[in-house]
């Protein structure tokens, strides 16, 4: 068990689960929380999501996905007692730290995630890359086949090399407007 009292102070931490599992993991320790009156204790869990824009049946579609898979964190005062809570908690495999000794994930790290989290736009999720054949199904050069010459994810936009009148011309376009050619 973790050797470590309460003056240790309050610090966000990574516990490892099966990957799937996150969502129930995070319930069953709420649970767990209030039926073994650990509220001093363990403060919140999370589970890091962030949207992304990906295309289902060719429309463009945001869904929530997880930062990190098989991870959940929590907010905690690590004490024997809040160890054992969260260490044997249906579905977890340990924290992330050395052997029984959680590690604390530093403010910084901690900063970087939550901003991912709360982030108002959605990232995109694009499995198109430079040199694929594309062809273009909307807009002013629908129908024409070009050559991806640039991938932004973070503005969902792709720039394709089409052919018009026997130069080569860079459209850019939202990485919906293609469809991949195989």
């Amino acid at each position: 068990m973790a050797k470590q009292d309460s003056s240790a102070g309050r610090n966000w931490y990574a516990v490892h689960t099966y990957a799937g599992y996150e969502d129930s993991v995070k319930q069953a320790l709420e649970h767990r929380i209030e039926s073994m009156n650990m509220q001093e204790y363990i403060f919140d869990v999370i589970v890091p999501k962030e949207k992304v824009a990906t295309i289902k049946n060719g429309k463009r579609v945001i869904v929530e996905k997880n930062l990190f898979s098989g991870y959940v964190l929590v907010d905690m005062i690590v004490t024997d007692a809040s160890w054992f809570v969260v260490r044997n908690t249906p579905n977890v495999t340990g924290f992330v730290g050395s052997g029984n000794i959680p590690v604390p994930i530093l403010p910084e790290e901690f900063g970087i995630i939550k901003r991912r989290m709360g982030a108002d736009t959605a990232t995109t999720e694009i499995k198109m890359k430079v040199g694929d054949l594309v062809k273009i199904k909307e807009g002013p050069f629908a129908n024409y086949e070009g050559v991806i010459s640039e991938v932004s994810k973070s503005r969902g936009k792709i720039t394709v090399m089409v052919s018009i009148f026997d130069r080569e011309t860079p459209v850019e376009l939202d990485f919906d407007q293609v469809v991949a050619k195989i």
